[in-house]
């Protein structure tokens, strides 16, 4: 129960708690879409790798790298987050690793358009993705004490979603005034333009974080995980036993974490890669692809917000599960389609369900977590989602070198999303609002 002093669920007031917080997400934007995807990703496989293929394989073998980082560090990073207990310290953490992404990404501004800076652009990318990680360890680790009982799916939705409209904003302003083919304030010089577009971003995500690190939770936190305040070594040694536990205990939480790591590499590759197929495949050049990237951002955006309206009603699993069937169905007709209007149409489908099944899968952890332990089950969400992030890059790769063109790229991570889904059939569903209930009792 809870104790006398702590805001009841029904009367705790989180709109302004839940916007610090959503806030993140929306600064986020500035490494996910300029960084990770749209703007220094192109700029690094186009205009500073010697050609596109070499280019992209490196890019997938940094993106690679990191992950295999994330996925030996996450879950015992995680574990020790719980350990500390206190909200403040998740916050300092959160401050901290945010501050490195926001380094890294201002650095970028000094990768210049010539071959021999490509390592160092791939390098200060792969810093800025693990840290990013671990970062979102602590990010979502907040939501228990952000949603009240039958909104997790709600409360995590509009945090996607701001992070979508984060985008769609800064792309907005990046394209107008460096990017447009007559921007309002001309570069000389090529990739100039990107170098300073990389520090508006650094700025915007250095901004955007100062309201979660001074923000108060409506929710008291739960008591830290006692068990996990070990040292290192022995930390690995008692997620191995956890994880032991887990597969004894409750194989269906185990069985999400592995499906969600396969779909969710997916996902992530349909952005990362998105931008790539754009200009290389289906013809659209540098600035259409931020148009699109624009409209892309606005699709997700309402997609994450109907997914988690839907996610409490109807629960989690429906919606992922959905959501991966039609990104597979318009995965297989964009494989055979060409030009600019035949990408506009499939990207917009890809969209639309890409934002939802991101948001109702970190709802889903979010409705069963145990209290007290919100950090080690993120941790290890991060892990087993980096544990296979060569998968969605090495078979973008592999059907690329196997059909000796890249828009066969598109296979490789359709047929991610395909495993991912049928890997997800078999997992018990969590209900919505009825389950959310369930984890109202907070102390």
């Amino acid at each position: 129960m809870s104790s006398s002093t702590a805001p009841s669920a029904p009367t705790a007031r989180i709109g302004r708690p839940l916007a610090a917080w959503a806030a993140w997400d929306w600064g986020s934007a500035a490494f996910n879409h300029i960084v990770t995807t749209f703007v220094f990703t192109v700029y690094l496989t186009g205009s500073v790798a010697a050609d596109e293929a070499s280019g992209s394989s490196a890019l997938a073998t940094a993106i690679s790298v990191s992950g295999v980082l994330v996925a030996l560090v996450a879950p015992v990073y995680g574990q020790r987050s719980d350990a500390a207990g206190a909200e403040s310290g998740r916050q300092r953490r959160l401050g901290w690793l945010t501050a490195v992404i926001i380094a890294c990404t201002a650095l970028m501004a000094l990768i210049a358009p010539q071959p021999s800076y490509l390592w160092w652009g791939l390098l200060l990318l792969g810093v800025g993705t693990f840290a990013y990680e671990l970062a979102q360890v602590e990010y979502n680790a907040m939501i228990y004490r952000l949603a009240p009982p039958g909104r997790t799916g709600r409360v995590s939705g509009i945090g996607w979603a701001a992070g979508y409209v984060g985008g769609i904003v800064l792309l907005v302003i990046c394209f107008v005034l460096f990017l447009a083919d007559s921007p309002v304030i001309p570069f000389e010089g090529e990739g100039t333009a990107v170098r300073v577009v990389v520090l508006v971003a650094a700025v915007w995500f250095a901004v955007s974080t100062i309201p979660v690190l001074r923000m108060r939770f409506p929710f008291p936190a739960p008591p830290g995980d006692t068990e996990a305040a070990v040292g290192w070594l022995a930390s690995y040694k008692l997620l191995f036993r956890r994880l032991a536990r887990l597969y004894r205990d409750d194989r269906h939480l185990l069985g999400f974490l592995v499906s969600s790591a396969i779909y969710r590499d997916g996902l992530t590759a349909v952005f990362t890669f998105g931008g790539v197929l754009a200009a290389g495949t289906f013809g659209l050049s540098p600035g259409d692809v931020i148009i699109f990237a624009i409209v892309a951002n606005i699709v997700s955006a309402l997609g994450a917000l109907v997914g988690g309206w839907l996610d409490d009603r109807v629960g989690p699993k429906l919606v992922i599960l959905v959501c991966l069937a039609a990104l597979v169905v318009t995965a297989a007709v964009m494989l055979f389609a060409s030009g600019p209007t035949a990408f506009w149409i499939g990207g917009t489908f890809l969209s639309l369900f890409v934002g939802p099944a991101q948001a109702c899968s970190r709802s889903y952890l979010a409705r069963i977590v145990p209290p007290g332990r919100e950090g080690e089950l993120f941790g290890l969400y991060a892990t087993t989602g980096r544990a296979v992030s060569f998968l969605a890059p090495a078979m973008f790769a592999l059907f690329i070198a196997v059909f000796g063109a890249q828009r066969w790229g598109i296979l490789g991570i359709g047929l991610v999303l395909l495993l991912g889904l049928a890997t997800l059939i078999p997992v018990r569903a969590v209900a919505g609002s009825a389950a959310a209930g369930q984890a109202a009792v907070r102390t």
